[in-house]
């Protein structure tokens, strides 16, 4: 079991995180069902007002613990973004986008057990009436985990990996806490 047992505590390091610029984090309402306390959170991936991916964040509690969790919390993502049709295809996609989620907890520094997921690739091609709506391909990574929390503040390694695998997802680069994403000189701005 995780030595963290207070979720006010965590909800208030939830609340205290500070997001990528690109991202917009917004708290929505959390399942009841499944836990005895629970926070949700839903983000959008943005650049230059473009909005490249979405995901959700499900924090579970339950004070007794969980067999099948392997401890008292859980966190349950959906993370999905826009992709090239070739990429949509591939056959690695699948493999690929759970490194995008290891690479992101292991980077972070994140501590967890009981790893769990799917990933789908989504190719959808309009026709008839509906043909003259745009092709999609995106990838959806739907995944939960088991935080190891040993002090509250931890929430924090896990909730900077889930940014991180947003932004991944959507081909935005990892930054070091502190550093801001440059972004290219468009050239009819250079022009002008």
């Amino acid at each position: 079991m995780d030595p963290v047992t207070d979720f006010a505590s965590v909800r208030e390091r939830v609340s205290e995180h500070p997001w990528r610029a690109e991202l917009s984090v917004s708290e929505i309402p959390a399942p009841t069902r499944i836990a005895p306390e629970a926070l949700a959170l839903e983000a959008s991936v943005l650049d230059d007002g473009a909005q490249l991916g979405s995901g959700r964040l499900i924090i579970l509690h339950d004070p007794a613990g969980s067999e099948s969790w392997q401890g008292n919390f859980r966190l349950v993502t959906m993370a999905r973004a826009e992709v090239d049709p070739e990429m949509a295809t591939d056959p690695l996609l699948a493999p690929v986008a759970r490194s995008w989620l290891t690479d992101s907890l292991d980077s972070s520094g994140a501590e967890y057990v009981a790893l769990a997921g799917t990933a789908t690739s989504v190719v959808s091609r309009p026709f008839g009436q509906l043909g003259d709506e745009p092709d999609e391909n995106r990838v959806e990574l739907r995944a939960s985990w088991t935080p190891q929390l040993a002090r509250p503040e931890d929430i924090g390694l896990h909730l900077a990996g889930w940014q991180d695998l947003l932004c991944h997802a959507c081909g935005l680069p990892p930054l070091p806490e502190g550093v801001t994403r440059l972004k290219p000189r468009h050239s009819d701005e250079d022009q002008a």
